[in-house]
């Protein structure tokens, strides 16, 4: 009798406490297990609802009623018709059902689903959420009533407490207040309300989430038994979607007005720096920087030290912009180096180009972005003429620069310390350039002639003392030269366009590239669209000139953060432009060209380099159209076998790759392009007609 009555106690305690934790679950339970008693004596009198005999299951309903949830399952059936493989299937099918509706649907309706369907789980769990969804019908509007007055006045943060209580299952923590304690899993509110439980709704949630509770129901009514389903479905009535506000929502800004307020009322202006390979490019201009205090001291003796180093001594200002240890150890500039000064009244932004024929087009991309150039000469005997003649760069960057857009030239004739500041030698140089430069298309008017020394600093920043040039110059040193230029008019009223020169990896999220803005101007947070690869991006971030910046426009040298894109898909040449109006992409279009001076006659089928903007793509001349007229632009001939040097004319060009191009007519700094053959440069052109 007494072993009876002590194994009666055992079934007892572990009856109420497998109410709570399952066999798999090891949270809160004690890992050893304290038994005073053998194993073979433990199997046989420890308690185990999982093979409960017969014999302890009817006195147990009789006299403790209906505790835990088999019990509860027993209850609400007749169990004394149930045999006990029944039984067992019951128990099985409703474990499985624990497992997709956890504590959501009352044990009555699942054990009177499972036996209405005949131990069939797939039916019984579509039975239960038909009856659920019915139920939640009914209560949807209450729930909203009782929501709608809860939260009435709360300012809480409502989208944490979503997250904290709706969206994330929870585990109730034990308490020691003396409140209820609670075990599982919470449940929103009106998921509560419709089990029959009467929770109080939580604090802080506003009347936005009454939209979010019945998107709960209706994931657990419509959905496929699972939870993760659901949980999925939860989250996408939750995610925000700021990325549709895009710029519609940010205030335009007066672009022109700001433009005038910024830099203290200075006018922009892109310059860059050409001229024949040696003729002292880099030199005066970072002498020039030296002398305006853009260089300190510390810096510039460091440079002068390091070249004297190696053997280079008199390259130390030129260092100044020839940045990468391969320039100065060939002491040739090979990239185009930028910077920024600023004048009384101009803030210029700097590019000093390569003078060697090797890196031409590195000199195209350098002068495609510039609004005006400085065109340097070397005034030693021999070294102009070197530059100046066939095979020369003086002629080709003249021709290039005025190809692409360029209409104001100073022309800088530097070491003349050299030839003792000779008046004779000055006008001779001048006087060969001039009827050139006129040939090239620039008016006498826009060009000027400035006697310099780079590496003495002469005429550069101050008028020249030296007596030899007071006595027959009187005009302006380069700096006043450079600070009358005319800034040209910014095409900001147009769609935005930004031309990338280059791509890089930055240290935080997204990659950024940089380039000049060709027209429009963008602001932090605007969407773009990248073309060719047709991607959209957002600009995260925009940098001028070392500086983090709100908004930048028309003429603007930038760096843009970018983010919502693979940096894969971007090349140098891609144009960003507005998604509301992109710009045309293609591989054929026709152009109207004028042929330089050329050796070979241009054919049908001749291959070229074409350089645009950044881009150096190749590409071949597959039509002849006509011949031009030089002046009025009227046909003189169609369908020309062969065009020859000097000739104006319409053909049609196929690329290998698809080119982001504009009409010249639309927009002149995107219309304009070079044809290179061979190592120098044919042609130069513009886009009249886009084929699609």
């Amino acid at each position: 009798m007494y072993l009876q009555y002590c194994s009666f106690l055992c079934a007892l305690a572990s009856l109420t406490y497998a109410n709570y934790f399952e066999d798999d679950d090891v949270y809160g339970q004690s890992v050893e297990d304290d038994y005073c008693i053998s194993p073979s004596t433990a199997a046989q009198f420890i308690y185990s609802k999982r093979d409960k005999p017969a014999a302890f299951a009817e006195p147990l309903e009789e006299e403790y009623g209906c505790e835990g949830t088999d019990a509860a399952a027993d209850c609400f059936t007749p169990t004394h018709q149930l045999t006990e493989v029944d039984r067992a299937r019951l128990h099985s099918c409703l474990d499985q059902m624990r497992e997709v509706l956890a504590e959501s649907i009352p044990e009555q309706a699942m054990v009177q689903a499972v036996l209405d369907t005949k131990f069939d789980v797939q039916k019984a769990l579509d039975l239960v959420l038909s009856q659920g969804s019915k139920q939640n019908a009914k209560t949807k509007n209450k729930d909203a009533v009782i929501l709608a007055k809860t939260t009435k006045g709360k300012t809480r943060d409502y989208q944490s407490a979503r997250m904290e209580s709706e969206i994330v299952p929870k585990i109730t923590k034990m308490t020691v207040s003396g409140k209820k304690q609670s075990m599982g899993f919470e449940v929103p509110c009106a998921i509560a309300e419709e089990n029959g439980h009467t929770n109080t709704p939580q604090k802080g949630l506003l009347p936005e989430d009454i939209s979010v509770a019945s998107g709960v129901l209706e994931a657990v009514s419509k959905s496929t038994p699972s939870p993760q389903v659901a949980q999925v479905s939860e989250e996408q009535n939750m995610v925000p979607t700021p990325a549709k506000k895009s710029s519609k929502a940010k205030p335009q800004i007066d672009v022109k007005a700001e433009l005038e307020k910024r830099q203290g009322g200075k006018q922009l202006l892109n310059l860059v720096v050409i001229g024949h390979v040696d003729a002292g490019k880099s030199t005066l201009m970072g002498h020039l920087l030296y002398l305006l205090g853009n260089v300190n001291k510390r810096t510039m003796h460091k440079y002068e030290q390091e070249s004297k180093k190696a053997g280079k001594a008199s390259f130390a200002y030129a260092w100044v912009l020839d940045e990468t240890g391969e320039e100065r150890e060939r002491g040739v500039t090979m990239d185009v180096g930028m910077t920024k000064f600023e004048t009384p009244t101009k803030v210029i932004t700097l590019m000093d180009a390569p003078g060697h024929k090797d890196f031409i087009p590195n000199m195209i991309t350098g002068a495609a972005q510039a609004d005006v150039a400085i065109l340097v000469v070397d005034a030693s005997r021999g070294e102009f003429e070197a530059g100046f003649e066939t095979g020369g760069q003086t002629r080709e960057h003249g021709l290039l620069v005025r190809s692409l857009g360029v209409t104001q030239l100073a022309v800088a004739v530097n070491k003349m310390d050299q030839v003792n500041w000779q008046q004779e030698r000055f006008q001779e140089i001048t006087s060969k350039l001039g009827q050139f430069l006129k040939q090239a298309g620039f008016k006498e008017s826009d060009v000027a002639y400035i006697p310099t020394s780079g590496l003495g600093g002469e005429n550069l920043v101050t008028r020249g003392q030296s007596s030899d040039l007071t006595q027959w110059y009187k005009g302006k040193c380069l700096l006043e030269q450079i600070d009358s230029f005319k800034p040209p008019q910014r095409s900001v009223d147009k769609p935005f366009r930004l031309c990338v020169a280059d791509v890089f990896k930055d240290q935080g999220s997204g990659f950024c590239v940089t380039g000049k803005i060709e027209a429009g101007y963008i602001q932090v947070g605007e969407r773009l669209l990248a073309m060719p690869p047709n991607e959209t991006c957002t600009a995260k971030g925009i940098t001028l000139h070392d500086e983090p910046v709100d908004w930048a426009a028309a003429g603007d040298h930038v760096s843009l953060t970018l983010t919502g894109m693979d940096i894969i898909k971007i090349n140098v040449g891609c144009v960003f432009c507005d998604p509301k109006e992109p710009i045309k992409v293609c591989t054929r279009f026709r152009a109207r060209v004028l042929i330089f001076n050329i050796e070979v006659p241009i054919t049908k089928g001749f291959p070229v380099l074409l350089h645009y903007q950044t881009v150096s793509e190749p590409a071949t001349i597959t039509r002849l159209l006509s011949v031009l007229h030089k002046s009025t632009g009227e046909v003189t001939k169609k369908k020309p076998k062969f065009l020859a040097k000097g000739q104006n004319a319409l053909i049609e060009l196929q690329t290998q790759r698809p080119v982001a191009l504009e009409l010249y007519k639309d927009f002149k700094e995107l219309g304009r392009f070079m044809l290179r053959y061979s190592g120098s440069t044919i042609a130069a052109g513009v886009v009249t007609e886009i084929k699609e």
